[in-house]
């Protein structure tokens, strides 16, 4: 792994896993995912993960527009590193799901590394009532849903963005997706150092176990040596006890409400923001420092905030 003595925290500000009504503290319009990622980054995320949504309905929007009014504002008023989604929703076709990072340029987008299944369903469970009626069917739907990322979708996305100069966060769910990500660097189509985002908890990819942790960790450092940053996620509730696990060991964090609604057992997060300062307050409580954004940048290799298309 490459030697970095501060911590990079990237927080998943809004997304298209967890819907409106499930917390009313998600941001929807262009004007609160904004206020989100200032928030998120004077609280000390170097980077900010960005999906777009209907402010009418709340539904994932993948249409290049609906980025374009909360791009600009956070550019104008943060020197925060933007990572546009790639992912968008696991029910968009590839070419959809690329669209806003190939029009906007970020200097990072998300990239998924394998087709998978993709379990919403069980959140049924917690939640009986939905403001809008397509909250809860596709919830439901998701007990048939594979999300798509052939070896072909992840090729075009790299060699749709790589013309733009962005890098990328390989998003890996599992141990087959570190091994896919492999194989593209052995192509030539990726270039260390790979900033790479393991997930852990979401139903159709690994568990939350330490020993899952410990298991991508030990697949990741034996595929790419030192020529990758390691990253984690952790969904709902394992979201913090991963990233505690995580930075003890000498990796970079992501938190945020796509990942999860809850700040602690059966307490909603009011922010981002404040799911950023706990972690931060963990973080630091480890004796380990922040990255600010400008580190981020040189940590990263990142093109710059000035060769963007916002």
């Amino acid at each position: 792994m490459v030697n970095v003595n501060k911590v990079i925290i990237t927080c998943a500000v809004t997304g298209s896993i967890h819907t409106p009504s499930m917390s009313p503290n998600l941001p929807v319009t262009a004007a609160e995912i904004a206020e989100a990622a200032i928030g998120a980054a004077d609280a000390g995320a170097a980077i900010v993960h960005l999906h777009a949504r209907n402010p009418q309905d709340g539904r994932p929007d993948q249409s290049p527009e609906a980025f374009a009014p909360f791009l600009r504002e956070i550019k104008a008023r943060s020197n925060v590193v933007v990572n546009l989604t790639t992912g968008g929703s696991p029910f968009m076709s590839v070419t959809e799901r690329v669209a806003p990072a190939a029009v906007w340029k970020p200097e990072i987008a998300s990239l998924n590394m394998g087709s998978m299944n993709f379990g919403l369903f069980p959140m049924l469970r917690r939640f009986k009532s939905f403001r809008h009626e397509w909250e809860s069917q596709m919830l439901e739907n998701s007990r048939d849903l594979v999300f798509r990322n052939s070896f072909k979708d992840i090729e075009y996305a790299l060699r749709t963005l790589n013309e733009t100069g962005a890098r990328y966060e390989f998003e890996c769910y599992d141990t087959s997706h570190l091994y896919n990500l492999s194989y593209f660097l052995q192509e030539g189509l990726v270039k260390p150092p790979l900033f790479i985002q393991t997930v852990f908890g979401l139903l159709g990819g690994i568990g939350p176990h330490p020993d899952d942790v410990m298991h991508m960790k030990r697949t990741a450092d034996r595929l790419f040596g030192t020529n990758y940053l390691w990253s984690v996620l952790g969904a709902g509730r394992s979201q913090m006890p991963i990233a505690s696990m995580a930075a003890s060991m000498g990796g970079n964090v992501r938190v945020g409400l796509e990942d999860s609604l809850w700040i602690g057992a059966g307490k909603l997060a009011e922010s981002n923001a404040q799911q950023v300062r706990q972690v931060r307050q963990i973080i630091e409580g480890l004796g380990l420092g922040i990255a600010t954004s400008e580190e981020a940048r040189e940590i990263l290799q990142l093109k710059g905030a000035n060769k963007v298309a916002f």
